[in-house]
């Protein structure tokens, strides 16, 4: 019972402002239990899912499933194996949207062409080889009318040197090119200012971003790791979503 307190105290101390959702209506024994679980914390999403008796629970990004006399609680993946359908990664794409709409792209560094026809945001880390990779073709991703909004992920965590120099990029006079003398190796000015960097970093391990790149799709989808531009214009397309 302790783990699901930990993780939502983890969340609330991280100062993440993740979006609520209006909780139905919930089955008393199911509320009394939730209180025990996370005291004086609110649930952002209560449902009932297709399994009779048992419902799904959101705090933030945490994923739950309890059933409706609050005495048996899952942690996992609930799917529909005929219709081949995975409940909790549908809900876990929606919360990753609503959290990346909730960042908002003025906080990001955008490399967008003039007609964009989808857009994606992108988990970034300036000394990952693949992000320097996917960045050296950024005018093919644009002119495939890929839309680039990048997020600050330094893997190697917050206050080191990779944190310090992407702050310095987004404090930058002109982010895109710091960002892009950053990933060529160039060294950059040092610069300091309010920056998202802390936030962005938080925030990617909250939705479960674990490597850079990390390209998050506008479903809330994450396809992990470096996709060549006509790749992932393919992989846009089929998907019908940006």
């Amino acid at each position: 019972m302790r783990t699901l307190v930990v993780m939502t105290t983890l969340l609330l101390c991280a100062g993440l402002q993740l979006p609520a959702h209006a909780a139905g209506d919930v089955p008393s024994a199911l509320s009394a239990r939730l209180e025990v679980l996370a005291p004086g914390m609110q649930p952002d999403h209560v449902v009932e899912t297709p399994l009779d008796g048992v419902y799904e629970v959101r705090f933030g990004s945490i994923i739950v499933y309890l059933s409706a006399d609050g005495r048996y609680m899952l942690r996992g993946d609930l799917m529909d194996l005929d219709a081949r359908r995975n409940f909790t990664e549908e809900s876990r794409r929606s919360v990753r949207a609503d959290t990346i709409g909730a960042i908002g792209e003025g906080s990001m560094i955008v490399f967008a062409p003039d007609a964009v026809k989808h857009t994606v945001t992108v988990f970034t880390d300036v000394d990952c080889p693949y992000c320097a990779q996917m960045h050296q073709q950024m005018a093919d991703y644009n002119r495939l009318g890929i839309k680039i909004r990048y997020a600050a992920f330094p893997r190697a965590g917050v206050g080191s040197p990779t944190f310090d120099t992407m702050v310095s990029v987004w404090c930058a006079a002109d982010q895109q090119e710091a960002m892009t003398d950053a990933k060529a190796g160039i060294e950059i000015e040092t610069a300091r200012c309010d920056h998202p960097v802390r936030e962005h970093y938080e925030i990617g391990q909250a939705i479960g971003v674990t490597g850079t790149p990390a390209i998050v799709l506008e479903s809330g989808e994450i396809v992990p790791g470096y996709v060549a531009p006509r790749e992932l214009a393919r992989n846009l397309d089929e998907r019908g979503s940006g």
